[in-house]
């Protein structure tokens, strides 16, 4: 039997409505959307190490354009992968792409890809290394 009452799948991978619109912010709004961003992006793991991509290094820059009349807040992102040949190289900006727009108020994300610079170790936290073992 097929249940014809449930949505469509495409329908149920969108990210949920948002309920609030993020334009005219206070410093203080803007650092808690930046929080809410940064989190995300820490629920996204590279695959071959066990830690996030935040705590990795890999995002470079995330700029926040809020919301207008026409439109709701913008996110763009841009990353590196540990290597230019990761396998996850495209998948990768997908995951972010998801991950951020789970962020109340947040319509538009774009993930641009760089390798310049490359990336190193030296870019990852303290608590990457940590839980890597290599402190």
């Amino acid at each position: 039997m097929i249940d014809l009452s449930a949505p469509p799948a495409e329908e149920k991978a969108k990210a949920p409505e948002n309920t609030r619109v993020l334009k005219d912010l206070t410093e203080v709004e803007v650092a808690d959307v930046t929080q809410e961003v940064i989190a995300a992006l820490k629920t996204v793991y590279d695959p071959e190490i066990p830690v996030d991509i935040y705590e990795l290094g890999l995002i470079y820059k995330v700029d926040f354009d809020p919301a207008n009349d026409e439109r709701g807040a913008k996110i763009t992102v841009d990353m590196t992968l540990t290597a230019p040949g990761c396998p996850v190289a495209g998948e990768m900006p997908g995951w972010v792409e998801d991950a951020i727009l789970k962020v109340d108020g947040i319509e538009e994300v774009s993930v641009n890809m760089t390798f310049e610079p490359p990336w190193s170790a030296d870019r990852m936290s303290e608590e990457a290394k940590l839980e890597l073992g290599w402190m």
